[in-house]
Formats: C-alpha cells, structure tokens, sequence
C-alpha cells in the first residue's frame, strides 16, 4: 500500500502546479477517484488538497525570498488563479502575507515532500551535519564572552557541549515539554515546578535535576551579554521556545537574544535576533488561555501555535489517524506518527499517552 501511496505522491509532486485532476490522478493510478482520495488520507493523515497547497505555497516561500519576481507571477506558477487566492493561502498557513514575509523572510515551518519509505531519524547529528561556523563567527565578532547557548533538549545540549560547537561559550539544555500538562503564570515558579513536575508524573526533585539544575548553573546564576536560542522549527520546540523567550521577559533580560531556527530536514539554520516585548503575553495566551495571541508572531511561531491549538482538540489529526489504525500494535502507530508528523515534533512518550487516552 505504500507504494501505491508514494506513487501517487510522486505524480503529485509532477503535476503541482497544474491545474489539479482527481481524475487524471486515479486514471494514472488505474483505481477511483475515491478509492485515491479515501486511501491517501487513511495512510498520510492528510488530505490530498490539504498536502498539495501545503507543498505549493512552501515552495513559493522560497521563491519569495530568493527571487525578485513579481508576486502576481510567483502565483500563477505555483498553480494559484489570482494574487488574492495566493496571498489568503499563504497567510493562512503562515500567519503572514507574502508582501509582509518577502520583506522580512523570518523562519517558517518546511514542507517536505512526503516520502513512505523513508525512516525518518528522529535525533539529529549535530556535529555532523549543521554548517554553524558562520554564526560562531558572528557572534564571536560582537560578544568575546557572556555568552549562552540554551538548546532544545539534551541530546542537542551534549553535542553542542562535548564538541563546543560554538566555542567556548557556556551551554545548557532546556528539558522540558511544555507542549504537554498545565503550566502557571509565574515561570520557573516554585508552583511552576510543582505544576509540571506533577504533568511529567515525577517526582519534584526528579523534575528539578533534569529540568532546573542545568539552568541553575547558567541561565539562573550568570549574568550574558548574548542567549541565543537553538530550538527546531516543529511544535513542540516552538513551545519551548516560547516558554524561555517568555521567562527572559519575565526576569527583565537586556541582553542581545538570537533565535537559531533548526531545520531537521536539511540541517540548516537561519538566524534571527528577537527584540523582547509581547513573548510573556504570547505565554499567557497560548499555554495558559489556549488561545491564539493578539500579536505578531514569527511564521514558524505562528504554525506552531496553531498546531498546539489544533493538538488540544479531541478530533485533532494524530486522534484521527490512531482511531483510524487502532488495529495496529501500538509501537507500529507510534513508528507510523514519527514519520507521518514531524511537525508536531512530539516522541513516542507523548504519542503512546495519546494511543492510550484515544484507543
């Protein structure tokens, strides 16, 4: 079955920016148009239309802000009929218009072409595969020291630390999730830590060594000239990066913050320094209101927050799709999820407590 579905993916990815046929599509496939569409959902977690302006309006981003060419035609040959229809896709995916991002092209979530036969590597090798001398350098010619590196996580933390892949500066992981369970005003709270230790159901010290320490150590006891912020492009970093840009706000940080979008798929980063001013409000609004804030936000920003939105509801896609294959053994649903939706950036901890809430 995946082969069929990566083959119609494929005549998709040929036929983008023509006037899209179900019927051409289940002709070359030799089955119905709703045999097509039915499975392609089943098997994706999403739509074919859905998967089709996803991929051509991500692809015109890039257009955006590597060519010069008018946005009129940058519509037309990514298969949109008017400027209109093209500016009120963009913007709703990426919570921007095309004037707006082409003018400040800020980080934005990617859309990969879906590939069923690929494993997907659900840790990254840092070390390897990030090109991070250029931003090593840009921060060496302005900060010589006081300089803080957060990471997403321990995994990133330890490469970034035992390699010193910006040099000697100090590094700290942020462990959390917040993605996930109730949080309080105050970050980092006494009651903050209660709150989240008892979400992540462990202990308060145990919660405290893996998640306070560390911050303890830097971020709490040190005063920096530069943070800057190494958190991925899917929801669950989003999140987290709310969370610490958020507490920044919160302590009064004056200090230069940069924000390096990591981009799994290809390992890139793009940098960009963030002017504190609306993060706590944003905090409040979505991880505590549930709400989407009244602000402007980053287009990757933006998407996460939808996702996070979206995750909250009881019919929400990954529900879906475990309703829809709850036939499977649970590790082969959670193995499907990793792949299917990387946007979400969640692990399997995360998705078996969701496999255990919905079956």
């Amino acid at each position: 079955m995946n082969n069929m579905i990566q083959d119609m993916i494929d005549w998709i990815e040929e036929h983008l920016f023509e006037g899209f046929s179900l019927t051409k599509l289940s002709e070359a496939m030799g089955y119905s148009s709703y045999y097509c569409s039915f499975k392609f959902h089943q098997i994706t977690g999403i739509s074919l239309k859905r998967y089709m302006t996803l991929r051509k309006t991500y692809l015109s981003s890039i257009r955006l802000s590597e060519t010069n060419e008018r946005i009129i035609e940058i519509a037309i040959k990514h298969g949109y009929s008017s400027q209109e229809a093209f500016s009120r896709a963009f913007k709703e995916i990426f919570g921007v218009s095309p004037n707006a991002f082409r003018s400040c092209p800020e980080p934005l979530q990617t859309y990969v072409k879906l590939n069923m036969s690929e494993a997907r590597g659900y840790y990254m090798d840092i070390s390897k595969k990030l090109r991070i001398e250029d931003l090593q350098k840009h921060v060496d010619e302005h900060f010589d020291h006081e300089v803080l590196n957060i990471l997403n996580g321990q995994m990133m933390f330890e490469e970034f630390s035992s390699q010193q892949l910006m040099g000697k500066s100090d590094y700290a992981p942020f462990n959390e999730a917040m993605c996930v369970h109730d949080t309080v005003e105050t970050i980092f709270s006494e009651s903050f830590k209660q709150v989240r230790s008892t979400g992540h159901q462990v202990s308060l010290a145990e919660y405290e060594s893996i998640t306070v320490v560390p911050l303890e150590k830097t971020l709490f006891s040190k005063k920096y000239q530069c943070i800057v912020l190494w958190f991925g492009e899917d929801m669950f970093c989003q999140m987290n990066l709310i969370t610490i840009l958020a507490y920044l706000e919160q302590i009064s940080f004056e200090g230069t913050i940069y924000y390096n979008a990591v981009r799994e798929q290809t390992y890139d980063v793009k940098e960009t320094e963030i002017t504190l001013g609306s993060y706590y409000d944003i905090y409040e609004a979505v991880l505590l209101d549930h709400r989407m804030p009244d602000v402007e936000l980053m287009p990757v920003m933006y998407q996460g927050i939808k996702l996070y939105l979206e995750l909250l509801q009881n019919d929400n896609e990954i529900t879906k799709y475990i309703q829809a294959h709850q036939h499977l053994p649970h590790n082969e649903i959670v193995r499907n999820l990793l792949h299917l939706f990387p946007q979400y950036g969640l692990g399997d901890t995360q998705y078996l407590a969701m496999i255990k809430a919905t079956i």
